[in-house]
């Protein structure tokens, strides 16, 4: 029996294996679920185990755990890859909004449905079968492995940094690939060249000690809900462009190749439309829809907040209003630099008859842009063209994955990611779903890629 026997003789399994992974309700944003991420760490554990990985162990941090492990016998004449992702989940609110209970997954069709199923815990799983099926019918897998997954990617992996540099030996490598991340479609492959970075942040502000009567008040103190709408205004242009001083500063440009690479790369602006239900576009002035998207900077408000929130009305001067806010970057954008002139941006703005605080929110990533060349990249490019039978396309996304930034600066090397999910499987949205071909498929390709990497032909 072949590695690829196996995998197709275990496939039951592994779908029963990844509905239990799916049940446990791991989502890193809430504290009432902390102990449920502790519970899918230690889920990691035991399966890496069983797949016969060694020394799987979960390691404290100063919030969610992180698990490593490692497979380290295939001798000195081959690489060391680190396979790297995350076995916490988003929120999975509101729950009227899904078809069946995001924890309870649900098969319809060839589809698993559920809260994680391929952000990022049927993609996280995959690299793990190839290795047992490696392992279960050669004996030995082609390379040497450190396996990184971690609980506390979707709160922005806020406790990683301090982990990774004092547990370098555990991790050291001489390639990264990542299981979260995604392919082109179900017919085409992609290599993801670029990752935006993150600054997450709130702004307060704060008029009188309380809510007031509107009547009685009203034209005689400022409302901060008024105020902090004038301020937000003032950041952004009706046209998309962000107006905070500096913002734009850092920025590598686009090259004249680096938008014709992008152009290559198949949109249809309609069918862009179609999904999100918008009316039309809208982005900064000058871009494609596609290079605002994927190569362009971003500054939305999450959340709003003031005053009464409530069925019906209640007619109060509020005494305070808030925004929470995120800003996606591009290369050569520091997230701190950008926080420091949004802040200096408030405080010089801000009329003096409230008072406006500007704070960090958890989440925090570097831009990411891999080097042209780069030796990682070009073999898994082969084996996706290998096993989807066409070249990839070379892709830059405007999500973030914060580890990527601080495994290069603290390792040295550049991620690939190696990942089978989808972007249309609603990540982070209710009836979130993971196609199981492709969750076989991506098996494949691990398997491939580590016999590839190993000197192996398949």
């Amino acid at each position: 029996m072949t590695w690829a026997d196996y995998l197709d003789t275990h496939q039951s399994r592994f779908i029963e294996e990844l509905c239990s992974f799916i049940r446990i309700p791991s989502v890193s944003a809430k504290p009432e679920n902390a102990n449920d991420v502790r519970v899918a760490g230690q889920w990691v554990i035991d399966r890496l185990t069983a797949a016969g990985i060694e020394n799987a162990k979960m390691y404290e941090t100063a919030g969610h755990p992180v698990v490593c492990a490692d497979w380290l016998h295939a001798g000195p004449d081959v690489p060391t890859i680190l396979i790297y992702g995350h076995f916490d989940v988003q929120p999975a609110e509101p729950f009227e909004l899904w078809t069946s209970p995001p924890f309870e997954p649900t098969i319809r069709g060839d589809r698993i449905y559920g809260r994680g199923a391929t952000d990022d815990k049927g993609a996280m799983l995959v690299p793990i079968l190839a290795a047992e099926a490696l392992l279960a019918e050669t004996g030995r897998l082609p390379v040497n492995v450190r396996f990184f997954f971690e609980g506390q990617e979707e709160i922005g992996s806020p406790d990683l940094p301090p982990f990774i540099e004092k547990n370098l030996d555990r991790l050291q490598a001489d390639m990264v690939f990542s299981a979260d991340g995604s392919q082109w479609d179900t017919e085409t492959p992609q290599i993801v060249l670029g990752l935006k970075g993150l600054t997450s942040l709130e702004i307060k502000v704060t008029g009188a000690r309380s809510d007031l009567h509107s009547g009685m008040h009203g034209g005689g103190v400022a409302n901060p809900g008024q105020a902090l709408a004038h301020l937000l205004a003032s950041m952004k242009a009706p046209d998309g462009r962000i107006t905070i001083a500096g913002f734009y500063d850092d920025i590598v440009e686009l090259t004249k190749e680096d938008r014709d690479a992008i152009a290559r790369v198949p949109w249809d602006e309609a069918a862009y439309l179609a999904e999100t239900g918008a009316p039309a576009t809208h982005g900064e002035p000058g871009y494609s829809t596609r290079e605002n998207l994927s190569a362009r900077p971003t500054f939305e408000i999450n959340g709003l907040s003031s005053g009464w929130q409530g069925e019906g009305t209640k007619t109060v001067l509020p005494s305070v209003a808030s925004a929470k806010i995120t800003c996606r970057l591009v290369a050569n954008q520091n997230p701190e630099r950008i926080f420091d002139l949004i802040a200096a941006h408030v405080d010089a703005h801000c009329p003096p008859s409230v008072t406006a605080e500007v704070s960090k929110n958890p989440g925090r990533a570097d831009p990411f842009l891999m080097p042209a060349g780069h030796n990682a990249t070009a073999i898994a490019g082969q084996v996706l063209e290998e096993v989807y039978g066409k070249e990839p396309y070379k892709t830059r996304v405007g999500g973030s994955i914060p580890v990527m930034s601080t495994l290069l600066d603290q390792l040295g090397l550049h991620g690939v990611m190696f990942a089978f999910g989808h972007a249309d499987e609603n990540q982070h949205a209710p009836d979130e779903f993971f196609r199981l071909p492709t969750f076989r498929l991506g098996q494949t390709a691990y398997a491939r890629l580590m016999e590839r990497l190993g000197g192996v032909s398949s």
